[in-house]
């Protein structure tokens, strides 16, 4: 159920990126479609201008046309130059330059500006007859610019508002997921606490009787189930606290969490090879209690995971490789492995590729190891029916 969940949820994410790209390139589509017309009719108010030009040329005085270029060309809402038919500008409106600056500077800018316009638009040529009378060069005008750049601003402010927002809300998610989980955890160390404590009292009162060897023996494995109550309850009662790092050694800790599932091994039914090597002979700030929660979790995976007749585990306790860490410990087993899909989801709360799996083992761990250690917990390789490594970093 709950790989089918996340395999349907990372199907949905993906349609919704399909869609938002689908509707920015509409977007750009239908702006740039708009700029073309609005070009091409500006292009047409241009050509109307340059052919009333050439015509009035034919019986107009140097002041007439004087007057249609700054009165009626010069009001139309593009950039433009008039240059002559050598390319020399003669007048200018609608740019930077200021349009009673004919100095050498000056006009070497507006050349540049007409260099720039006739690789956007082709300059209209103003003629009378064949003649070529002067040139007419003009560019976008504001509006069309600003429609030009508008997609892009939209798309650029709806991005930031769903990124801020996307964020706002994991963050908020986050804290509430770790406010239930802390709350959930506290609580049921809470409740473990009071029966817990019972039971140590009444298996106090039983060691003062006389006891067959039978009993003495049944009495033993209950202290030691009784004591295993209250680690784990202990285990709860630390998430979401400071954790308490002291330097330790993992020859300390990992023999004893091999031995605890060698005991249960015969009740699983399986017959599983667990190895150690430590070749880091150094201690290591860590919180004993909540690292061999780590190790449990990660080793009852291994052990769902092996269908093998003859099953392997092993951890390897190495020198980091990578320059933040001083320490990296690799699960090893030759087990199922996984496909990419439950390797990308592996670690996400209520994923499990078991039946009865709650999903939150592996959770879990990576949350002891990267939050209450600062380390890191990944999985290193898999590959289907030939096993996974999984690595701790701290």
């Amino acid at each position: 159920m709950s790989t089918k969940l996340y395999q349907t949820s990372g199907r949905f994410k993906s349609l919704l990126f399909v869609i938002a790209i689908l509707i920015i390139g509409y977007l750009l589509y239908y702006t740039q479609n708009m700029v073309q017309k609005l070009r091409a009719e500006a292009r047409q108010i241009m050509e109307f201008y340059a052919q009333f030009y050439a015509r009035a040329a034919d019986d107009a005085t140097g002041a007439e046309l004087n007057f249609i270029f700054e009165e009626i060309i010069k009001r139309t809402d593009f950039p433009i130059v008039l240059s002559s038919a050598e390319d020399e500008p003669i007048g200018w409106k609608g740019t930077e330059y200021d349009p009673t600056d004919f100095s050498e500077k000056n006009l070497s800018d507006v050349r540049k500006l007409m260099n720039a316009m006739k690789k956007e638009i082709d300059p209209i040529p103003i003629k009378y007859g064949d003649i070529v009378l002067a040139k007419l060069y003009y560019g976008d005008s504001k509006s069309i610019r600003q429609l030009q750049w508008l997609p892009y601003v939209e798309i650029f402010i709806v991005s930031l508002f769903i990124l801020v927002g996307f964020f706002g809300f994991n963050s908020i998610r986050r804290s509430e997921q770790q406010f239930i989980w802390v709350g959930m955890a506290k609580e049921t160390a809470h409740q473990l606490g009071t029966p817990i404590s019972s039971l140590m009292g009444w298996t106090e009162v039983l060691k003062q009787r006389d006891l067959g060897s039978d009993q003495q023996k049944i009495l033993e494995d209950m202290q030691q189930d009784i004591s295993r109550l209250d680690k784990v309850a202990k285990r709860f009662s630390k998430i979401g606290s400071k954790s308490d790092l002291q330097e330790q050694d993992f020859d300390e800790i990992v023999p004893s969490v091999l031995h605890y599932f060698e005991r249960r091994l015969p009740q699983m039914g399986k017959k599983v090879r667990l190895e150690f090597e430590n070749s880091f002979k150094k201690r290591v700030p860590f919180n004993p209690d909540l690292m061999e929660w780590v190790f449990e979790n990660l080793i009852k995976n291994a052990l769902d995971a092996i269908d093998n007749a003859q099953g392997r585990i092993a951890i390897v306790v190495a020198p980091s490789e990578h320059r933040k860490y001083r320490v990296m410990v690799d699960i090893i087993d030759n087990g199922r492995g996984m496909d990419a899909q439950a390797r990308k989801n592996v670690f996400k709360p209520g994923f499990s590729t078991k039946k009865r799996g709650w999903g939150l083992g592996l959770s879990l761990a990576r949350r002891i190891v990267e939050e209450s250690h600062h380390g890191r917990l990944l999985v290193k390789e898999t590959q289907p029916g030939k096993g996974t490594t999984m690595r701790i970093y701290l």
